[in-house]
């Protein structure tokens, strides 16, 4: 038996650091979404008890540095199965993008493999077990739109944001979330993005108050560090998108965008900046 999982990409509408923790981590307030950009997996037993990933993507690790690695070990270890498995990973989203590629991947082994082997575990025990693998799984796990508290693992449903083209671009530079947040420093934030703006627009249905209320403080020390990534969003701001914002710690900028007749001109404009582009939608 084979069994099929989709795996999407994230966006972050809106992203604020509140303060460092006594664990390490950094307590956040974000609203997420996902977008139909995805790496899909197929799952099959194998008849001895290994995990094996596969996938045409030549720059991932296979190994258990891969995510849905850890977490197909993470679901055998915790229930006790003694059998193998089979996991061909074909992969879409863009690597360290800041678009939760790896977190997705997992979460979408977790869903598969609890599928697979019939263990009838609910959803909030397949965020619990996410959670130990990476802050951005439990969210990936049910998917939609959240907001997402603590250090993401918190998550509150919402409805989803109006329905728009989301036009992805991301620079060939690997960004290293953990430098990212080792240098914020939440008491230099001049103005913190709101949540609560954030969500009264996605309930209202404002397609121009969502555009409006986009934050991410991570981005002045993304920019910082990788100064282009400031002129990408800039020339997608140029170029005629709604709204524009770095997602996560970057360097993936993305563009909301209402009307399809701009759509091919910003994609266009965007793919003699860069190779990585994407013009995608809502995954509502």
């Amino acid at each position: 038996m084979k069994i099929y999982e989709k795996a999407p990409a994230k966006i972050n509408l809106m992203l604020d650091v509140l303060h460092k923790r006594p664990d390490g981590y950094h307590e956040v307030e974000m609203v997420m979404t996902m977008v139909d950009l995805a790496d899909r997996l197929e799952l099959s037993e194998l008849p001895r008890d290994t995990i094996i990933i596969s996938s045409q993507a030549g720059y991932i690790p296979l190994d258990e540095k891969n995510l849905a690695f850890q977490a197909a070990r993470l679901i055998k270890e915790r229930y006790n199965v003694r059998r193998g498995v089979y996991i061909h990973l074909d992969k879409h989203i863009p690597v360290a993008a800041g678009l939760a590629g790896g977190s997705s991947d997992a979460a979408a082994a977790l869903r598969g493999l609890n599928r697979l082997w019939n263990l009838g575990i609910d959803d909030e025990e397949l965020r619990e077990l996410g959670a130990e693998l990476g802050s951005d799984v439990p969210f990936c796990v049910t998917g939609g739109t959240a907001l997402a508290t603590g250090r993401g693992e918190v998550l509150t449903q919402l409805e989803n944001p109006p329905q728009c083209w989301v036009i992805l671009a991301k620079l060939p530079i690997n960004v290293s979330t953990a430098e990212v947040y080792g240098k914020f420093r939440a008491e230099r934030v001049q103005k913190h993005p709101s949540s609560k703006e954030m969500i009264a627009a996605i309930q209202r249905g404002s397609f121009a108050q969502v555009c409006r209320q986009l934050g991410n403080v991570l981005e002045d020390v993304t920019f910082q560090l990788h100064p282009e990534v400031k002129q990408l969003k800039e020339t997608m701001k140029r170029l005629g998108a709604d709204g524009v914002l770095m997602s996560g710690s970057g360097p993936t900028v993305f563009g909301l965008v209402s009307k399809e007749a701009k759509v091919a001109r910003i994609y266009n404009g965007l793919r003699g900046f860069c190779k990585e582009v994407y013009a995608v939608r809502l995954l509502t």
